[in-house]
């Protein structure tokens, strides 16, 4: 983000602290224990993992008991959806930064190496995923992050974040968009692009195969709140010259 004008403030670098890991969960047997080896995997000291579980039906609940020494907290109870899920494991963290990883996704090492340039306590910081066959999405402009954005798997938050926002509920896939499109209207944060690929990220999850049709209608209105008219227009343009595709 471009700065504002006022007087440039000295900050306190952040190097080398813990980052908190969340994780939410439901019926993920079949991918967690992968999900978790990748995080033990780092060689990042100061990590913490926190998992919130929507009351799985299948084995998930033995995996985290069977993980329960490495985790620094899990619960297993009812939850009203991924958003709900992520803001309950933001009560729980105590390190200064903060990362979500999907339950069938994996670190590599990229993540480590991300980790050791975490300075500015008011960046958010940004690199890249593999999905779907190759490295997504490189640095972004500001019109590129209004239209499509970071991948939520490739963004580390400081912990203030999370002091001042919580992710919208009623959007049940796409809340981590929506609070992108918010901390870009908030003069507070800035983005910060590094060119690590910090995750494996699985497009066949619930994020890559449906729509957050609530999110979809209020999304001009985000932009237009968050990046003003400019951007606001350019990006209905796009829209209506992609009007048969629904992501748009």
């Amino acid at each position: 983000m471009a700065g504002n004008g006022k007087a440039e403030t000295k900050l306190t670098p952040v190097l080398n602290a813990k980052i908190s890991i969340i994780i939410v969960t439901y019926n993920a047997a079949a991918t967690l224990q992968r999900c978790l080896n990748s995080v033990y995997n780092q060689v990042y000291p100061e990590i913490e993992i926190i998992v919130i579980d929507g009351q799985s039906s299948d084995e998930t609940v033995a995996i985290l008991s069977r993980n329960e020494s490495p985790l620094m907290f899990w619960k297993s109870e009812w939850d009203n959806g991924i958003a709900d899920a992520m803001n309950k494991g933001t009560t729980h963290v105590t390190g200064k930064w903060v990362y979500f990883l999907g339950a069938d996704d994996e670190l590599l090492p990229g993540f480590s190496d991300m980790a050791n340039e975490l300075s500015d306590p008011n960046a958010i910081y940004y690199g890249n995923v593999f999905a779907e066959g190759k490295i997504r999405l490189g640095e972004l402009t500001r019109y590129q992050i209004a239209k499509c954005g970071p991948y939520h798997q490739a963004m580390i938050y400081p912990k203030s974040v999370f002091e001042k926002y919580s992710y919208n509920t009623s959007y049940k896939i796409s809340a981590d968009f929506a609070l992108t499109l918010e901390l870009c209207g908030d003069s507070a944060y800035k983005f910060i692009y590094k060119n690590h690929t910090l995750a494996n990220f699985n497009h066949e999850g619930i994020s890559g195969i449906n729509i957050d049709s609530k999110f979809q209608r209020d999304k001009a209105k985000l932009v237009r709140k968050n990046f003003g008219v400019v951007t606001w227009i350019r990006y209905l343009v796009h829209r209506f010259k992609h009007r048969d595709n629904p992501r748009a």
